[in-house]
């Protein structure tokens, strides 16, 4: 053989060697790239999971949290009434007593105490009474004008003159507005 002869094959040589080692290495990145999409699918798999997970976990949350308003709605007047329903037994006892008396101041007597024994639980429970506006400027936050008189003097016009029903406040917030009549 010539030396150009082994020069060549030589050549020939190192070019399979080069274009072998160079499949290896496209060969490896195809590997490699495959393991990355196989975790990139590993990580969205867990991803969905956890959403899911956290969906169902909320879901539950907001089914249980709307079944307890509900039963809260049911049972919010349940203190109060349980509250009054000694008052309930005392207008009973007073209606037995008073089928036999003919004295009008102990019926009287008795009717006081039992509205007084209300008015203290419902002021316990935060209910109280809008203080009487008469002689005062009609507010329509607190008063429901019901009706309009001629005003008897100059400085009564657009006042309060006479409440037809008083007006509640349960915990600072007007429940009932006190029906007034005023002045024009």
């Amino acid at each position: 053989m010539s030396k150009e002869d082994k020069v060549q094959d030589e050549e020939l040589v190192n070019e399979e060697v080069q274009q072998t080692e160079n499949t290896k290495e496209e060969a490896q990145e195809e590997v490699i790239e495959l393991s990355k999409e196989e975790e990139l699918e590993i990580q969205v798999k867990e991803a969905t999971d956890k959403y899911l997970r956290l969906y169902s976990e909320f879901d539950n949350f907001r089914k249980r949290t709307q079944k307890e308003k509900i039963e809260l709605y049911k049972t919010a007047g349940e203190g109060v009434i349980s509250a009054i329903l000694p008052i309930l037994d005392d207008l009973e006892r007073a209606e037995k007593a008073n089928e036999n008396t003919d004295d009008a101041q102990a019926i009287k007597d008795g009717i006081k105490l039992i509205q007084d024994k209300l008015n203290n639980i419902l002021k316990t429970k935060g209910l109280e009474a809008v203080e009487s506006p008469i002689g005062k400027d009609f507010d329509v936050q607190f008063h429901e004008a019901i009706t309009q008189i001629p005003a008897p003097t100059e400085k009564e016009k657009g006042k309060v003159l006479d409440v037809v029903e008083k007006g509640y406040e349960l915990n600072g917030k007007v429940i009932r507005f006190s029906k007034v009549v005023i002045g024009q």
